[in-house]
């Protein structure tokens, strides 16, 4: 079932409801949608789990106003899905950019109507290097896709996804995956990740106070490893659980294994 939730006047975001039970809420990653859990919704609602996929401003079928692409406003918007639908002790599930805004979530709203967090390859604490933090991807490798997208946006969406699985896909799966991308407003992708490049959530983690589990492939190759691990110091109690065969798309790399985990980390809140 899927329906929208106005965040603000003139705003608002696609919605899909599937199943009934605890609830779980995906946020997806940059620059695709929802649909990305199409794996994960087949297998939960079977465990009595009711999952909830958002499309953010600017993704999927949601609105896609000018402004409002910081993680600030991203987070609030997710905090007004949950309020709009009267969720309580939800899980929320992040992947890679979904990943960093659940932390923002968790942090800036006190982890409001959540029993806890699982965090998905998350661009997080810092997606780009800085002086004080060698982890992540050079700024100039993200700037030069922002200047892609303004040439040549399928083709720099296409590159981008080059890295994305460690394990063969099928062209099929490729198109598909590729093409969620375009449902997303062309200047919402180039926003988000502006965001990616910009956005600090060192400050965050110790206001996690949410039992956080950590999912990452040890063969990242978009946010690496070494992310999870600052993640893993920053969170206290957090668990990290290493995906040795998968890059950034673990979700499908080692499906059955991310499909597990995730049961184990919402069996266990």
């Amino acid at each position: 079932m899927g329906h929208y939730v106005e965040v603000e006047k003139g705003v608002k975001l696609y919605v899909e409801d599937i199943g009934a039970g605890k609830p779980v809420i995906f946020v997806h990653g940059w620059p695709v949608n929802h649909k990305m859990f199409e794996y994960q919704y087949n297998v939960l609602p079977k465990y009595g789990y009711r999952c909830i996929g958002i499309d953010l401003r600017g993704y999927g079928r949601s609105d896609a106003p000018w402004s409002g692409y910081d993680y600030n406003q991203m987070a609030d918007d997710i905090a007004l899905v949950a309020d709009s639908l009267g969720l309580l002790r939800a899980t929320l599930v992040g992947f890679s950019m979904g990943g960093a805004l659940a932390i923002r979530y968790a942090a800036r709203h006190c982890g409001r109507r959540l029993c806890g967090l699982v965090l998905a390859a998350a661009a997080a604490p810092v997606f780009t290097q800085r002086l004080d933090f060698p982890y992540g991807t050079p700024v100039e490798q993200l700037n030069t896709t922002i200047a892609g997208l303004y040439i040549d946006r399928p083709k720099t969406v296409a590159d981008f996804g080059v890295t994305f699985f460690a394990k063969p896909i099928s062209d099929p799966f490729r198109t598909w995956f590729n093409g969620l991308s375009f449902d997303a407003s062309s200047y919402g992708t180039i926003k988000g990740l502006e965001s990616l490049r910009d956005e600090d959530l060192r400050d965050d983690l110790p206001k996690v106070l949410l039992p956080t589990t950590i999912l990452h492939g040890k063969l990242d190759a978009i946010a690496p490893y070494a992310l999870a691990e600052q993640m893993n110091k920053g969170i206290q109690g957090s668990k990290l659980v290493p995906f040795e065969e998968s890059g950034h798309g673990l979700f499908y790399d080692e499906r059955e294994k991310f499909n597990q985990e995730l049961l184990n980390a919402l069996d266990s809140k």
